[in-house]
């Protein structure tokens, strides 16, 4: 029976500085070898400075390095051509003067939004006109209408975006989330066609 490797390259990792990166970090690895965590265990690439913050392997040029050292072997190769490799950034601490300038950039901006399009849209006359229909009496500030309205806003977007503070309200990813989900991926695709793909390079 032929002795044959399956591997299944991940779609993204996150490494640390200076890792030395091995057939096991990058893929899923399964097969009807003996030896199969020696070839688990097989060095790939080790990460340096030049690398910055991503980069990229190509399924094809890890195959050609996987066949170098062991020829008899067969691999296939499944899933995803290339696997993202992400060098960690050194934390640094979160500046709280940053933090608040930002919280109170988008509330002013938010808050500004909104009136505009309440303005735009004539919301007042509105609610005054739905005040007329409904109690038969003009009223300048229908505010019985007005502070219900606002209430139901702020819940609205609350329930919009699934979140308040760190606590979901189901599983259902909200619409912020599906859209920084295909940022990501659009992002991804990118990185892919654009960055240098190491064993390439390093071939070269």
């Amino acid at each position: 029976m032929e002795e044959k490797v399956y591997i299944q390259l991940k779609k993204k990792i996150t490494v640390e500085h200076n890792h030395l990166i091995k057939l096991d970090h990058i893929a899923f690895v399964t097969g009807n070898v003996p030896y199969l965590e020696q070839v688990k265990n097989i060095k790939i690439y080790q990460i340096t400075e030049q690398d910055k913050n991503v980069s990229v392997i190509d399924g094809f040029h890890l195959l050609d390095t996987l066949m170098v050292s062991y020829p008899k072997l067969a691999f296939d190769l499944i899933g995803p051509n290339q696997v993202i490799i992400e060098v960690k950034k050194q934390e640094r601490k979160a500046n709280i003067f940053i933090i608040l300038f930002i919280w109170l950039l988008l509330c002013v901006g938010s808050a500004m939004a909104i009136m505009n399009f309440h303005y735009d849209v004539s919301m007042q006359e509105v609610h005054q006109s739905l005040s007329l229909y409904l109690t038969g009496r003009e009223t300048e500030k229908p505010l019985w209408i007005q502070i219900p309205y606002s209430i139901g806003l702020g819940v609205g977007m609350i329930l919009f975006f699934n979140h308040i503070f760190k606590k979901r309200f189901n599983e259902e990813p909200s619409p912020l989330e599906v859209e920084m989900f295909n940022y990501q991926q659009d992002l991804d695709q990118y990185l892919i066609h654009h960055e240098n793909v190491l064993l390439k390079n390093k071939n070269d």
